[in-house]
């Protein structure tokens, strides 16, 4: 039985890098000639996006929106790490500076750091990354050793690494100083589906750290 193709990009060169920037800017000031004024202005955007790395998962795109929208952090897999310094100096300067109203943790299904997480193959440098994702698999042992299907089970490790993606950002002083300050912000996990092209909405969203442990507590 013949395999589907991977996405062709034999047509992307260098050259066409800037090609395709030149198109760009023509196609933007064809409908507002002021564009890049405005945007040039500076950013308002009330999301700020912690996403993957994946090329197939671009947020503007898949979400509809324009440049200045949405501000976006991307690693592999999503991950929100209490000891990754710039995933926080951007969550930082989202909530207390840009006063971003929702920070969305989007992972996807078919996830390659999620699915080498779930083996025992070392890749290299990045094992230190998927460790804790094997955290996460830990965590969840019972629940997903029982899912027989290999690829169920990596979709429901997406899911489940999104969900606590959402908690650790809860823990942050970040969002707790935040929330204490009375500030609007909400937080929110997501998935994406490269099949589908759907975004899933997990019901994980939170405004206050009510429901928390107290030992994550802050205020």
């Amino acid at each position: 039985m013949p395999t589907k193709s991977l996405h062709d990009t034999k047509h992307i060169t260098y050259e066409s890098l800037l090609e395709g920037n030149k198109k760009f800017i023509a196609d933007n000031l064809a409908v507002d000639p002021e564009y890049f004024d405005k945007l040039a202005n500076g950013q308002n955007p009330p999301i700020l996006w912690i996403g993957c790395a994946d090329s197939r998962v671009p947020a503007n795109q898949i979400t509809g929106t324009q440049p200045g929208e949405i501000f976006v952090h991307r690693n592999i897999a999503n991950m929100v790490i209490h000891t990754d310094m710039n995933m926080l100096s951007v969550l930082d300067y989202a909530v207390n500076v840009l006063k971003v109203k929702h920070v969305i943790v989007t992972g996807h299904y078919g996830c390659g750091g999620v699915i080498a997480a779930m083996g025992n193959k070392g890749v290299g440098l990045i094992d230190n990354w998927l460790r804790h994702i094997k955290d996460v698999y830990r965590f969840h042992a019972e629940e997903l050793d029982a899912i027989e299907d290999e690829a169920k089970r990596a979709n429901r490790l997406v899911e489940l690494n999104v969900i606590e993606g959402v908690y650790n950002l809860r823990k942050t002083t970040i969002i707790q100083n935040a929330w204490a300050a009375g500030q609007e912000l909400s937080v929110h996990g997501w998935v994406y589906s490269l099949k589908t092209g759907q975004i899933t909405d997990l019901k994980v969203s939170a405004t206050d750290n009510s429901d928390m442990e107290d030992v994550y507590k802050f205020q």
